[in-house]
């Protein structure tokens, strides 16, 4: 585990602080800070869940609020020493069938933080979650941060502009900030309702349920799959290190996997389920990426961080978590 002493006795806000990453956030600092306030619109689709703060409710303070409202924000940074900015529309689908809620959330927003912390708290430090999705289909590999990025989506679009955003204000307003660009996250605490937010995750509650999984395209597209604690080790990095200010890194976990390989292992662990080749639907096949793994050569030189757990380590862990919790996640039970 990294060291957490600059935490001690600061004041925190993580932004999507019920949802996935923000919450696993919220169980590596809990009890270690003097405030640590959760932040989250708990809109179902966008995966928070109050189940996520499980055993450290008495650790964190809990405010219902949308990260597009601005007295909220001017409101809720005031103060603060670190901001983990986790809020965001993930679902690559969603974001092709509804641009406008998309761009909402994750540009119009992400101005709304900036500018709350600009008027009310310029010393703070921000971390600000991008995504893989912004390169688009990879031109060579591995992905290193400097590759043209060239979104086949919407959502990507838009988390390239948020990720600069908070560059732009690093750099002109002094606000520091930046960037990991995270892909392939799973883990406990995983938004697992619908199949648009995390592919293994998916796989892991048809392999839990006995079901079959689907890969389209033969399986064999390469992939990061990270392990939540690895990527929230991170992430605390980055808030810690003023290196980073002004940077982006990417986050990956150095062994890319193919969906297929990924699958199987899901099944293999949950001892449960099967795996089938079908074709690309219409709608994934236009916005498919490919091969992606990433160069973390930046991220290991500056900070110091590598992936530590193992795939078949990493879903054990979120397969025990989830048969444990299960009523807590399934949105049919």
């Amino acid at each position: 585990m990294i060291d957490l002493a600059p935490f001690e006795g600061k004041r925190i806000l993580i932004t999507g602080g019920l949802g996935f990453i923000g919450s696993n956030i919220a169980h590596a600092l809990a009890g270690r800070c003097a405030e640590l306030t959760l932040v989250d619109s708990l809109i179902p689709q966008y995966g928070g869940n109050l189940f996520n703060i499980s055993g450290i409710e008495d650790h964190v303070q809990v405010n219902i609020a949308d990260v597009r409202d601005e007295s909220s924000m001017d409101y809720l940074v005031r103060g603060k020493d670190y901001i983990f900015n986790m809020a965001g529309q993930v679902s690559h689908l969603d974001s092709m069938s509804d641009p406008y809620v998309d761009l909402e959330i994750n540009c119009r927003s992400q101005l709304s933080i900036l500018e709350a912390c600009k008027k009310n708290n310029p010393g703070v430090k921000i971390v600000y979650a991008g995504t893989r999705g912004q390169y688009g289909r990879a031109e060579h590999l591995p992905v290193s941060e400097d590759t043209p990025q060239r979104p086949t989506d919407v959502n990507g679009i838009n988390k390239m502009a948020g990720e600069w955003y908070h560059i732009v204000y690093n750099n002109v307003h002094g606000i520091r900030a930046c960037s990991l660009r995270l892909t392939n996250t799973y883990g406990p605490r995983h938004h697992m309702r619908t199949s648009r937010q995390g592919v293994l995750s998916w796989f892991i509650r048809i392999a839990i349920d006995g079901g079959t999984i689907r890969l389209f395209g033969g399986g064999e597209q390469q992939r990061d799959f990270d392990y939540v604690d690895d990527v929230v080790e991170a992430l605390l990095l980055a808030a810690a290190s003023d290196e980073a200010n002004g940077q982006v890194f990417n986050v990956g976990s150095g062994r890319p996997t193919s969906l297929k390989e990924a699958a199987e292992l899901a099944v293999e662990i949950a001892g449960a389920g099967g795996v089938e080749i079908a074709d690309f639907p219409a709608d994934k096949r236009k916005i498919e990426i490919g091969n992606y793994y990433a160069d973390c050569a930046s991220i290991k030189r500056v900070l110091g961080w590598e992936a530590r757990t193992p795939l078949r380590e990493g879903i054990q862990k979120t397969v025990e978590f989830f048969r444990a919790n299960r009523l807590r996640y399934w949105d049919d039970e």
